[in-house]
């Protein structure tokens, strides 16, 4: 398909009225626009294209229109419109059967490769390394793996460790399977379905570390979020019960069965959980060393322990 730069240009002006009118960044709008059409950062923000006799577009200029009216008139993420994220590097395949991967998340990563470092690096190990002596070369979980972006940043970072990526929804493995081959890490990444540990009691005892972004957002909270998220990413992966913990409980209960001596327990939780979750895993009694970790904006993140 292809557009005069003059009618593409108009087209932007008028998407931009309604972006502001809507409330909705422009920053989308250049997302889109970056996505669907060859047109850079600079030339979008330099209008350098109005002259041009001819723009190549994924899509005719109506199609255009019908999607972007769907993100200010029905608040369709714009991730979904096109398809895809970027996270850490990696450009992932997204659709309302998995939750949109937030930056935030991508620093789950950079804690697997500190805690790794931290416990290669201690002599003796404290907390001890798990058996075998390297976490690299060993057994690592995603659980509820969504998109299979961590099951995949884990197997970017850890480049000898097999990576088991569980999830309940057919749908959402479907999204990780392709996400992961798109990328080459087809054969580093083993998915299954099912709920939580349950796939994979062929690891009881062999876990050198699992990591999750549970559902944490208390059920109450769910109907408040605002209507891109509450009207369009799926509830299953949000909802975490009364206090939003209950799957954090889960997977502090369940995980000493298939966690090594000094494995990572390692997930992702809500602002103002951070209390709760470190004293559900103080007084369990299987864990150590737990540590709580803020995001970028300082809230309190991630929660960090090892198996004792």
């Amino acid at each position: 398909m292809f557009v005069s730069g003059l009618e593409l240009w108009q087209w932007i002006n008028q998407a931009k009225i309604e972006a502001r009118n809507s409330d909705i960044s422009l920053t989308e709008l250049d997302w889109l626009l970056l996505e669907l059409t060859g047109l850079d950062k600079l030339a979008l923000r330099l209008e350098s294209f109005k002259d041009l006799p001819k723009i190549e577009l994924k899509l005719s200029l109506s199609e255009l229109s019908q999607l972007w009216r769907s993100r200010w008139q029905e608040r369709v993420p714009v991730q979904y419109l096109t398809g895809n994220v970027y996270w850490r590097h990696f450009s992932l395949k997204v659709t309302p059967a998995v939750l949109i991967p937030r930056p935030e998340t991508e620093l789950l990563i950079d804690l697997v490769v500190e805690a790794v470092n931290n416990c290669l690096e201690s002599t003796p190990p404290n907390p001890p390394l798990p058996r075998g002596g390297e976490f690299s070369q060993s057994n690592w979980v995603d659980l509820g793996t969504g998109s299979g972006a961590i099951a995949i940043g884990l197997a970017s970072a850890l480049t000898n460790a097999t990576i088991h990526a569980v999830d309940c929804s057919s749908e959402a493995l479907a999204v990780a399977r392709q996400n992961a081959d798109n990328l080459g890490f087809a054969k580093r990444v083993n998915f299954y379905q099912g709920s939580w540990w349950e796939p994979l009691a062929f690891l009881k005892g062999r876990v050198s570390g699992m990591v999750s972004n549970p559902p944490y957002i208390p059920s109450s909270t769910v109907l408040t979020l605002q209507p891109e998220v509450l009207k369009h990413e799926p509830h299953l992966a949000l909802d975490g019960g009364l206090d939003g913990l209950d799957c954090i409980r889960h997977l502090a209960e369940t995980a000493p069965d298939y966690l090594e001596s000094g494995g990572v327990w390692l997930v992702e939780m809500m602002a103002g959980q951070a209390e709760a979750v470190a004293d559900l895993l103080e007084s369990h009694g299987s864990y150590c060393d737990v540590q709580i970790f803020a995001d970028l904006a300082g809230v309190d993140r991630f929660a960090l322990a090892y198996r004792r």
